[in-house]
């Protein structure tokens, strides 16, 4: 339509859907990564050590930027030990390599280290892959 010289041609229907596929798009994506969080945050429970205790209750997920990010924490100060190990059994073979000796609870402990118990890395793998199929799936 010419007005005043000017040509324009207008996409009005072209914008809203352009709109409309973006806030969904936005909304699948949040919802991929609320999925990917909380599966990671289950399956590193369901693989920490102890059934019941500070590490496993230690791991939590927060929401940031509208749901665009996910932070899960490993809070338990130790956790880091638990999953490369100690001493001997250190993964890296970067741990001490004499033994120790430690008082705790009144009685005296000999050690040579704690055999890795890994429950982020795997967890970590699962909640990737799914991250990536349902990203892929999105297109």
């Amino acid at each position: 339509m010419a007005k005043n010289g000017v040509i324009s041609v207008g996409f009005g229907n072209f914008e809203r859907a352009v709109n409309k596929f973006e806030k969904h798009l936005i909304r699948q994506v949040k919802r991929v990564i609320a999925e990917t969080a909380e599966k990671l945050v289950a399956q590193a429970k369901a693989l920490a050590p102890v059934a019941d205790g500070n590490l496993k209750s230690s791991i939590d997920v927060t929401y940031a930027q509208g749901g665009l990010t996910a932070i899960v924490r490993v809070g338990a100060e130790y956790a880091v030990y638990v999953e490369y190990g100690t001493g001997i059994y250190a993964v890296k073979g970067n741990g001490r390599k004499d033994p120790w000796v430690y008082f705790k609870n009144g009685r005296y402990y000999y050690t040579r280290g704690m055999k890795a118990q890994p429950f982020w890395n795997p967890s970590l793998e699962v909640a990737m892959k799914h991250f990536r199929d349902e990203m892929n799936k999105l297109g």
